[in-house]
């Protein structure tokens, strides 16, 4: 397959996941070699098991955190950052990931999907502390130095939702797309599932890049292009 033509679209949607990470050394959630796979502390990721034992979250997502501080860009996030920059529309990026990865690469429009694990915030909903930068995990339990409540990473747990302002940019984007790719994720879990439905919808020309095929129950791509991400995103626009 031959490459796409930024000059042929006017808004272009790139929805990311964890593959397009796996060459900068993070781990994918799901598949071979996955976090989940290999026995990571599942529940420690979802709003209950935060609320039970906050420590739990702290000991999975801080070194987290320090593995995501120290990995760099790789070829995928760079080529895209620079479609981008060619881009004579709007070029919205909107990762599943919480590395910071792509706006490290250049990326300038990017929405976080799930947050991001280099902000630290209160747990306390009616704590007055403001959302923080933080690259750090000095280890244990940090507790809000106003309030006294445990700290957690500002990322989006399962069983949280998802941030108010970043859905209205997304479900815009995607009632706006006529060029939708998904990239080193499989669009099968909640809310990203119907990003493609949504673009498909609308007319908008769908593609999967992906090291494994579109799921028959996703049948919303018109096409798939297979294999790591490093290597087919740079090819994607020529």
């Amino acid at each position: 397959m031959g490459s796409l033509h930024l000059a042929s679209y006017s808004n272009v949607a790139v929805l990311t996941g964890a593959g397009i990470s796996v060459a900068s050394g993070l781990k994918p959630y799901r598949g071979p070699g996955g976090l989940w796979t290999e026995g990571g502390d599942v529940q420690a990721a979802t709003a209950e098991g935060f609320a039970a034992d906050p420590g739990a979250t702290w000991r999975l997502m801080g070194p987290l955190r320090e593995q995501a501080a120290a990995a760099a860009p790789n070829a995928a996030h760079v080529a895209l950052a620079e479609a981008e920059q060619r881009a004579t529309g709007s070029f919205l990026v909107v990762t599943q990931n919480v590395d910071g990865l792509h706006q490290r690469a250049g990326s300038e429009n990017v929405v976080e999907v799930h947050g991001s694990i280099f902000r630290t915030r209160c747990s306390n909903t009616d704590c007055d502390r403001p959302t923080e930068r933080d690259e750090r995990y000095a280890g244990g339990l940090p507790t809000c130095d106003r309030c006294r409540a445990p700290l957690r990473p500002d990322v989006v747990l399962f069983g949280d939702a998802i941030d108010v302002d970043a859905e209205w940019t997304i479900k815009k984007a995607l009632r706006d797309c006529d060029l939708f790719i998904a990239i080193g994720t499989s669009g099968t879990v909640s809310p990203a599932s119907n990003y493609v439905r949504s673009a498909k919808y609308v007319g908008a020309r769908t593609v999967l890049v992906n090291l494994e095929p579109m799921s028959p129950a996703n049948p919303y791509f018109d096409e798939e292009r297979l294999g790591p991400a490093e290597e087919l995103v740079p090819q994607l626009f020529g």
